[in-house]
């Protein structure tokens, strides 16, 4: 997915995911405030299937992990590819801190891979980590972690 459509999800996430009433727009309306918004049809049909690929993943049984052992987990070579040495190591960091279980670091994996750029960047993934989160029940304290840590590099790039 280009730009844009990573565009699209964080104008979403940001005007709609925290407005719980506001939830309610429908597809073809929210296509009509995007296409209004300037953002094209056909990224506005990726992003809608990119998070009806994320309502639709099974967290509770994405990956089957023994008694809450530690894994290590193996990166494909697509994967390597898509997030560098600095994004592969923040998820793992995010696993030692509890932020992500390893469930969710699948889900996460996996959304990164449906975005069909080259390569996604640290603050690129930070986004897509907190959508993942967001989206995942019990994960409440998880969601503010990942928001400090987020917004806090918006407000102080804005410096």
């Amino acid at each position: 997915m280009k730009q844009d459509v990573f565009d699209i999800l964080l104008y979403l996430f940001e005007n709609y995911m925290y407005d719980e009433g506001e939830l309610e727009h429908d597809r073809d309306t929210l296509q009509l405030e995007l296409q209004d918004a300037g953002f094209r049809n056909n990224e506005i049909s990726k992003a809608f299937d990119w998070l009806e690929g994320l309502s639709h993943m099974n967290y509770d049984g994405v990956l089957p992990v023994a008694g809450g052992q530690p894994s290590f987990r193996i990166y494909s070579d697509a994967e390597t590819t898509k997030l560098d040495s600095e994004c592969r190591g923040f998820v793992l960091f995010l696993e030692q801190m509890g932020v992500l279980d390893h469930a969710t670091r699948e889900v996460v994996i996996d959304r990164v891979m449906a975005l069909e750029s080259d390569e996604v960047d640290l603050d690129q993934l930070k986004w897509v980590i907190l959508m993942v989160l967001f989206n995942q029940p019990g994960q409440e304290a998880a969601v503010a972690w990942m928001e400090d840590l987020v917004l806090d590099e918006v407000v102080g790039q804005l410096h």
